[in-house]
């Protein structure tokens, strides 16, 4: 069998299919092995020893006749021929994942795990997400990645994601199908009632007086934050940063500070319970959906996600927690 990948040609010799699903496990090293990017512990993640995992690559190399990683003492990554088999050991992996879940829906079961990655801000909204199908597919897991925009985009084109939950207005989305799901607007979050002087909301110049903690630079939630702080004029100097949602909880919580937020952040019952929220006026939007990437058939798994997911009402659930 022979498939082409731009000016290369690969052969697959007829006898690779043999023994127990030999070359599927071959290739399923060579993905391990991108994704540890150390020999050791991708042996690791596949619970074979490392000269395992390291003789079976390098009979793909021979199978082929190509250089598929560069070796020194350590694992200095692939060769440009190594980058495309692994485009095409990844889709093949897909592929074989597809049928068997397709084997598997035609006996009327939907199993199999769904990987979805989501930015930091939109994290709370996940679990209304995995309610629908942990409720109507009971052989369905799921594994939950909290990671940047880039990263979620990257490990999406790469198939070690089925969908992201991130920002809609990204330009590298262009590549990928997008659903909106969600319409956020930013909020002050302050552990002390008292501290809004009974105000039922606030303007970006009145929130850049208050002693903040915001998220780090790098997140697409920050960048909409300054951005809406610069349009009222202003520019605020936080004193604390991070990039973990938690610790910005905590600070507010526990170091008297406050914080501009999504108000889906108001799913987390802590912060709902123990803090206050008012909007900032005039009210900022950004839309927030779930990104896959742009390929049919999609897998059976992920088509009957999709329609679960489809039937959640998320805006009303999230808007009534700030009677908008």
């Amino acid at each position: 069998m022979r498939y082409i990948l731009g000016n290369i040609t690969l052969t697959i010799p007829a006898g690779a299919y043999r023994g127990k699903g030999m070359f599927i496990r071959q290739l399923t090293y060579l993905v391990a092995l991108a994704q540890a990017q150390h020999f050791r512990r991708a042996a690791e993640l596949c619970n074979v020893s490392q000269p395992a995992l390291s003789g079976a690559i390098r009979s793909i190399e021979e199978e082929f006749g190509l250089p598929i990683v560069r070796r020194g003492r350590r694992f200095e990554g692939f060769t440009p021929e190594g980058e495309r088999v692994l485009a095409w050991a990844r889709q093949v992996l897909a592929d074989c994942e597809g049928l068997r879940q397709e084997a598997s829906s035609s006996r009327r079961e939907v199993s199999g795990c769904l990987r979805i990655g989501a930015i930091p801000t939109a994290l709370p909204l996940v679990p209304m997400l995995t309610d629908a199908c942990l409720r109507d597919f009971p052989a369905m897991r799921h594994e939950v990645y909290t990671l940047s925009a880039a990263q979620a985009l990257r490990q999406l084109g790469d198939l070690d994601l089925d969908v992201v939950l991130s920002y809609l207005d990204d330009p590298r989305l262009r590549e990928f199908d997008t659903i909106p799901v969600f319409r956020e607007r930013y909020v002050l979050i302050v552990r002390d009632e008292a501290t809004l002087g009974g105000r039922d909301s606030l303007t970006w110049a009145e929130a850049a007086g208050f002693p903040l903690v915001l998220l780090t630079g790098n997140m697409q939630c920050r960048q909409g934050v300054d951005d809406a702080f610069a349009n009222a004029g202003v520019v605020v100097s936080p004193r604390v940063e991070t990039d973990s949602l938690m610790a910005l909880y905590a600070h507010v919580r526990c170091a008297g500070l406050c914080s501009v937020v999504p108000h889906s952040v108001l799913c987390l019952a802590e912060m709902r319970h123990e803090l206050h929220a008012v909007p900032l006026t005039p009210a900022m939007h950004r839309e927030i959906g779930l990104v896959l990437r742009d390929r049919q058939p999609r897998p059976p798994l992920l088509d009957a996600a999709m329609e679960a997911f489809r039937g959640i009402e998320i805006q009303s659930r999230v808007d009534a927690l700030l009677d908008l």
